[in-house]
């Protein structure tokens, strides 16, 4: 969580706070909330919201889960639903300094959640534990390079380059790279569930 983390999009981390922060009033969420339900200190969501700290994908990821929407969404603006066309020079980018990187593929669409993304880790390296999404979001994930460990409500899968899965997203989920040498390259494409009512505790209002 350290300022190591970067974004690769041309998007300032003052941008990026701004977003969170308006996704967070848009839901009538208070600070504490969305500290609570992200499992992120109160003390770094501020630091988040205010552009002073760039968050590390894993915090950015429980964020954008814990406000019932995706990383994509808050690193970029919807496009018309027509054709798109993402060329990679326009892909966000996020690198986390425990040595993996994700690549956003998907275009961010009005009304629809739906994110598809190619995460690459280094050799030995754990992503961490990924909060559960809302109830009926659908995961599924495909390796390209490498062997995969996916670890799901604390049971592990091994897959290697070429094997594919599926898991429901409102489980505790983790990914790493157990080898020695060898990066691993995955395929990650999500569809999230419909999230919880925000107010179904008090939020002492919005900060």
């Amino acid at each position: 969580m350290s300022g190591g983390n970067f974004l690769s999009s041309g998007l300032s981390m003052v941008e990026l706070g701004a977003r969170i922060r308006s996704e967070r009033r848009a839901r009538n969420m208070a600070l504490e909330r969305l500290a609570e339900l992200s499992g992120v200190s109160r003390s770094m969501v501020s630091e988040v919201e205010r552009g002073a700290k760039t968050p590390s994908v894993l915090v950015l990821d429980r964020l954008a889960t814990a406000l019932g929407t995706s990383v994509a969404r808050l690193l970029d603006e919807p496009v018309r639903p027509e054709v798109v066309i993402l060329p990679r020079a326009r892909q966000h980018i996020v690198r986390d300094s425990a040595g993996w990187v994700r690549r956003i593929l998907s275009p961010v669409l009005p009304g629809t959640e739906f994110e598809f993304m190619r995460t690459a880790l280094e050799p030995g390296v754990d992503a961490g534990e990924f909060l559960p999404h809302p109830p009926g979001s659908h995961e599924y994930v495909a390796v390209e390079t490498g062997r995969l460990r996916l670890t799901v409500d604390g049971a592990p899968y091994l897959l290697a380059a070429g094997d594919s899965a599926y898991f429901p997203g409102d489980r505790r989920h983790a990914f790493a790279n157990d080898a020695e040498h060898a990066e691993c390259v995955y395929y990650l494409a999500m569809t999230p569930g419909r999230p919880a009512d925000p107010h179904r505790r008090p939020t002492h209002g919005a900060v």
